[in-house]
């Protein structure tokens, strides 16, 4: 690794900033690659929750709590006419 490209880094490291209102964090001030890799993790974690619904959606079915979608609906929909 060359010199000037890790002072770069060490200085992006570094760079994080936070900024206050009142006292309180407000604003994170963070370089590019951390706010990507910061993406990825929200990803993830929205993956994992659709797996997570999907496996409890799964076992209703297998243990037969299950609805008939068409019927909710109107269900819904003559709810919302009435109120």
């Amino acid at each position: 690794m060359n010199h000037k490209h890790k002072r770069s880094k060490q200085r992006r490291a570094g760079s994080e900033k936070i900024i206050t209102k009142n006292g309180r964090s407000y604003v994170a001030l963070i370089d590019d690659d951390r706010l990507d890799y910061y993406h990825r993790l929200e990803q993830e974690r929205i993956h994992l929750l659709l797996l997570e619904e999907t496996e409890k959606g799964l076992d209703d079915v297998a243990h037969g709590k299950v609805k008939d979608a068409r019927q909710a609906l109107r269900r819904l929909t003559a709810r919302r006419h009435t109120a």
